[in-house]
């Protein structure tokens, strides 16, 4: 069992029942990238332990006890005094396409390193076996504390993994996001970007070639995923592997596919198992999330 530290954002969750409604029946529950991550880490066997903020709320009671119930560690859990947790709402389309809109400009995450106690929390991260975060976990950040992270990742003992999660909020420009995001190319030893973000971040391109670009950042093992194509990977020899989807399934609801791509990814891989090998349990477990609503499926529904 390797010790994950995780940091990142949770989020609630306000997710539509109804595929192509914007109003209806809806549920709130608690998601976001890394969450989904380090929910699917621990229930494959790992001991996680998530960092972030949250208030002092009902709504932040509720998200740790929510992370408590996943078995994971929440004593690197800062505590705001005055913000909130971050909300945003999800619909999809009859395709299972995602479609969000979010509240997270008083998000307590994003006042992480603001706290008198941030060092503290994060140095845990150091000694961990791996140290996990995403592009959503440095846009929602200033560049000043988005330099602290990079200086943690940097004194990681164990493997820094990263997923590249471009998404426009929270970057002041395309450029700003490119330069952070090669920045992490060289303290990351596992990059695991999806085509679709990096084409729109670096302009369109085949996944083996977004993975070749990574890889000259400096990154020892690069994983693209591509959908229904499955997975790209690049070791530090340069061999190119490609790992294919068992079976083409038509999706109920994609949220949450790469995220659960990634956890599974790394519990394999952290188990000894070959990239390939480690790229098809991502798969299957992907696979198995986008045929149920939400990110987060239930325990008895993992494959």
């Amino acid at each position: 069992m390797a010790r994950v530290s995780v940091f990142g954002e949770p989020l609630l969750e306000i997710a539509s029942q109804t595929a192509g409604q914007v109003l209806g029946p809806s549920v709130l529950g608690v998601a976001g990238d890394t969450l989904n991550t380090a929910v699917y880490l621990s229930r494959l066997g790992h001991d996680v332990s998530f960092i972030t903020a949250l208030g002092t709320d009902a709504y932040s009671d509720a998200l740790l006890g929510r992370l408590t119930d996943e078995g994971i560690s929440v004593a690197c859990v800062g505590r705001h005094p005055s913000r909130i947790p971050g909300l945003y709402a999800i619909r999809t389309d009859e395709s299972g396409e995602r479609y969000f809109v979010y509240w997270r400009d008083t998000s307590a995450a994003r006042a992480f390193f603001d706290l008198d106690d941030a060092d503290a929390l994060i140095e845990s991260a150091v000694s961990s076996d791996l140290f996990y975060f995403s592009g959503i976990s440095m846009a929602i950040l200033s560049g000043a504390d988005r330099d602290r992270l990079l200086g943690v990742a940097r004194r990681c003992q164990g493997a820094v993994a990263f997923d590249g999660n471009y998404r426009p909020y929270g970057w002041s420009s395309i450029d700003e996001a490119r330069r952070y995001l090669e920045q992490v190319g060289e303290v990351a030893s596992i990059v695991m970007p999806t085509s679709e973000d990096d084409d729109a971040l670096f302009g369109g391109a085949e996944p083996l070639d977004h993975g070749k670009r990574w890889r000259s950042y400096g990154v020892d093992t690069v994983v693209v995923k591509n959908g229904p194509d499955g997975a790209w990977l690049i070791d530090g020899t340069d061999e190119v592997t490609h790992a294919q989807v068992d079976e083409v399934i038509q999706p109920l609801d994609t949220t949450g596919a790469g995220d659960s791509f990634n956890a599974a990814f790394l519990a394999a891989h952290l188990h000894g198992e070959s990239l390939a090998d480690a790229a098809r349990a991502g798969n299957r477990l992907a696979a198995r999330v986008i045929q149920e609503r939400g990110a987060l499926i239930p325990l008895a529904s993992m494959p």
